[in-house]
């Protein structure tokens, strides 16, 4: 797909069940032009932070009640108009959206039309938290510029990749295709990112390298990535498997649910909302932050501690995993919140697991930077390395290259 317009600017949308993240790029050298987030859409105490970078001014905050997603990214254009980057602008070529869940059916970013907003919303049923947020972000948006481009990247495209051998549950085939319950994964546009960016670090092609990527945020997912293409990953149909996170159990025996149904006297509804929001660490200390965690594992909180056991057995358990998938691994990236800052835990994660390559050099871990770099000791057979994410660069990057066309010649 390509366009007349000759605009350099990739306006990202990431829009929440009550929120919206924006950020405006300028593609010519990747820069950040404005970034903000509109917060409790629909409340009374709504707010907008606003920070014009291309102009060096200071942040700016709106208070006060936002009624709806359509009011959110009006006072959004409103703010970019005020620091001369209206949506009415020429210079902007394209809206990008982070959209969360793409199926089978999406594995490249996607010039939506009405067919696909029609598939977006078919897959509701098993995106129910987040695909309903991500069409309104993108009816609004349509409704702002009909005239633009406005392109979904999909959080699952980077995991379509995987063989039918990782991404298969072992459940009635007809049944599975009938109810499209398979593993789609999810946080696509981060291990994608983080992959290539590992590769360039050591100095190599993607396709060069195998790398196991560990996005630990108040979401966790890992992935095996096998020459720039995943292989597999810890996210499951849903955002609930695997890892432990913030408020999310994670992997867990199935049959869990049947018991607290059938014994407890809970309903579906009561179960989802436990797994989903008061499990992981919040269910096991009553903290998700991991700040918190380490300050009362320092202080001898054994709650605390133990939690942040669990976390690292879980951890080790899928870096293992992982190893024996891709049989040969050059590198481990640590990204997102928990990863990219929380020293202790890349250090935990990887104590232990010397005969496999890997170590951490306590000085170098110890460093905080938001540049990408090497943790590891120079004798280690597997480099260790922190890599900050850069969903919303991947985004406008793979919405920039959908929509121009002396990208496309």
């Amino acid at each position: 797909m390509t366009t007349a317009n000759q605009g350099t600017r990739v306006l990202v949308l990431n829009s929440g069940s009550s929120s919206v993240k924006y950020q405006l790029l300028d593609m010519t050298d990747a820069s950040r032009l404005a970034v903000g987030l509109v917060e409790r859409i629909g409340e009374q105490t709504s707010r907008l932070k606003h920070t014009p970078l291309a102009t060096g001014g200071a942040s700016r905050e709106q208070n006060g009640p936002i009624a709806d997603h359509a009011a959110a990214l009006k006072a959004v254009a409103a703010e970019l108009a005020a620091d001369g980057l209206g949506l009415d602008s020429t210079e902007l070529a394209a809206i990008g959206h982070r959209v969360v869940h793409g199926g089978l059916k999406f594995s490249a970013p996607t010039v939506i039309t009405d067919e696909v907003l029609a598939e977006i919303e078919r897959l509701v049923p098993v995106a129910p938290l987040h695909n309903p947020a991500n069409i309104t972000g993108i009816r609004t948006a349509q409704a702002l510029r009909p005239d633009l481009p406005q392109v979904a990247v999909f959080d699952t495209a980077f995991h379509t990749t995987m063989p039918e051998s990782a991404a298969r549950y072992a459940i009635d085939v007809a049944t599975a295709d009938e109810h499209r319950i398979r593993r789609y994964g999810f946080h696509g546009t981060s291990h994608a990112y983080v992959s290539r960016e590992t590769a360039k670090l050591l100095g190599k092609a993607p396709e060069d390298v195998n790398v196991i990527v560990l996005h630990l945020g108040n979401g966790a997912s890992a992935s095996a990535v096998r020459g720039g293409r995943c292989v597999d990953t810890s996210m499951g149909l849903t955002p609930l498997e695997g890892l432990v996170m913030g408020t999310r159990s994670g992997d867990i025996d199935p049959a869990v649910t049947f018991h607290l149904v059938r014994n407890a006297g809970m309903s579906v509804d009561d179960v989802d909302a436990l797994l989903n929001k008061k499990s992981g660490l919040v269910g096991l200390c009553g903290d998700n932050d991991m700040r918190e965690i380490r300050r009362r594992c320092d202080e001898g909180d054994e709650k605390a501690q133990l939690a942040f056991d669990i976390y690292i057995h879980r951890l080790k358990k899928y870096i293992g995993a992982y190893y024996a998938v891709l049989g040969k691994v050059d590198a481990i990236a640590f990204t997102a919140g928990v990863g990219e800052n929380a020293a202790p835990v890349r250090e935990a994660a990887v104590t232990g697991l010397e005969e496999l390559g890997l170590a951490v050099d306590g000085e170098l871990n110890a460093v905080r930077s938001e540049s990408p770099r090497l943790i590891s000791p120079e004798y280690a057979r597997v480099a260790v390395a922190v890599v900050p994410t850069d969903e919303e660069l991947e985004i406008a990057q793979q919405t920039y290259a959908l929509v121009t066309p002396a990208l496309n010649s």
